[in-house]
């Protein structure tokens, strides 16, 4: 039985929010596996930001804007993004006050690794940590503001007018939408 989400003229059945439920946890565990790892050493934190933002996206789309944006990871996003390009930013920057060039690579070869687990802690995944986190959030920066912009269309226009004559193409009197044929 699908039910529809009242005032967005969407519909999403049980199925829908019960795979994006199970999925969510798995897809950060994924998008954390490509961080840490990549496709070769040390990672990929371009590609570890988009999968962890498509997790979330999954949820916008099961859940609805109200309930996606109750996720701590979705309302620290902004910050989230300013964030990682702080330290991406510190990453590229600090060798070159140091006298070296830019994003130097620390430690020197030779020198020891610190090691958390079986990762190594080096700028290269500081640096890929700092583009995951940029990605994450500008992605979802752009997923809230579109999703915003949705919900304020819905709230002038009225939840019935999105499953009317907006799906229709026709026009209402003074609804403001666009019937498709010219106006002479």
């Amino acid at each position: 039985m699908r039910t529809a989400r009242q005032g967005t003229g969407q519909v999403t059945g049980i199925l829908t929010r019960t795979v994006a439920k199970l999925l969510f946890l798995p897809t950060l565990i994924t998008a954390a596996a490509i961080l840490v790892k990549g496709y070769a050493q040390p990672g990929d934190g371009f590609s570890a930001g988009v999968v962890a933002s498509l997790g979330v996206i999954l949820q916008y789309l099961a859940f609805g804007r109200r309930k996606a944006e109750e996720l701590p990871l979705v309302r620290l996003a902004g910050k989230g993004a300013f964030a990682g390009l702080l330290i991406a930013l510190l990453v590229a920057t600090v060798p070159v006050l140091l006298g070296e060039p830019v994003l130097t690579h620390y430690p020197r070869a030779g020198s020891e690794v610190v090691y958390l687990g079986t990762v190594e802690l080096i700028t290269a995944f500081l640096f890929d940590l700092a583009i995951a986190i940029l990605v994450f959030g500008f992605a979802l920066g752009v997923i809230k503001l579109v999703a915003h912009t949705i919900a304020v269309e819905e709230e002038y226009r009225g939840p019935d007018v999105a499953d009317s004559e907006y799906a229709t193409g026709v026009e209402r009197s003074g609804t403001g939408v666009y019937s498709g044929e010219d106006e002479t």
